[in-house]
């Protein structure tokens, strides 16, 4: 494992670029709860543990219809974590990493909780290709409005995870309002937000043009359950011939060219970054 930490501090070092990409494992060095397998789900939300609903039956947009006061419960719990939670000092070094290359940074996340831009990414390209909890949309919806979540504050009862007292509308319709998310099984869920930041993160692509020897790219955390962040950085290492770094504590294996190491996000993170020291 010390030769793969120091290959892959070489890899980061010798590169013009870097893209990071980011799945759910990245937030639990953070305290965030791990979703994998409805055991820990459950762990996380008793009172779904207790109706017997797992995340994928949960995180669905039929809920906001048919128990509208359950569906902001769970959802506005996960705001509340996320607005409360720090992210954990591997995005610092990740951030250290960015602002140190030549021809800068991008990063491709389907996490959810805008910990990136909490972290000062902000100047860089963020693409969420999930959407994000920060932000809203009408549940018809109405329009393509997409708009600012921040200054929703929802009390929630601990024991039922229901929302007591208004839920938050679309201020141009009325009807319930609900996170600009990608769901399960969702018909509905407005892209615009996110295809403009794919935009901004191809025309930093563009900008270090075709030689993918300069990019480095360093995943994190990504899962085969939902592939879409292992997809992406398999797709682009194989087309550009970029090197990829994998971390993963249970799945780092990987078909293209790079390195798969085994462990989470932040040991892994300190344990490279120390070979720069």
């Amino acid at each position: 494992m010390d030769a793969l930490i120091e290959q892959a501090a070489e890899s980061i070092s010798e590169a013009g670029a870097m893209l990071i990409t980011a799945g759910a494992g990245m937030g639990v060095d953070s305290g965030l709860p791990d979703f994998r397998g409805s055991e820990g789900f459950w762990r996380a939300y008793p009172p779904l543990a207790r109706m017997g609903i797992r995340f994928e039956e949960m995180a669905n947009p039929s809920w906001f219809e048919r128990d509208p006061e359950l569906a902001w419960g769970f959802y506005g719990h996960r705001l509340q974590l996320y607005r409360q939670t720090r992210p954990h000092e591997g995005f610092d070094i990740l951030r250290r990493w960015a602002e140190g290359m030549e021809s800068g940074a991008g990063v491709f996340t389907s996490n959810v909780d805008g910990h990136f831009q909490k972290a000062g990414f902000s100047r860089f390209p963020v693409v969420e290709c999930h959407g994000s909890i920060n932000h809203l949309q009408c549940i018809r919806p109405c329009s393509s409005e997409i708009w600012s979540a921040e200054n929703l504050r929802l009390e929630i009862d601990p024991e039922t995870l229901r929302v007591v007292g208004e839920l938050p509308r679309c201020p141009r319709c009325g009807e319930l309002a609900r996170p600009n998310i990608l769901m399960f099984g969702d018909w509905s869920w407005r892209s615009e937000r996110t295809r403009a930041q794919e935009a901004e993160l191809e025309k930093w692509m563009q900008l270090i043009g075709n030689d993918g020897l300069s990019l480095v790219i360093i995943e994190i955390g990504a899962g085969r359950a939902v592939p879409t962040v292992r997809r992406f950085s398999e797709g682009l290492t194989a087309s550009l011939g970029a090197r990829l770094i994998r971390m993963n504590p249970r799945e780092p294996e990987l078909p293209v060219r790079g390195f798969g190491l085994a462990g989470n996000a932040l040991e892994l993170l300190v344990e490279i970054d120390r070979k720069f020291s």
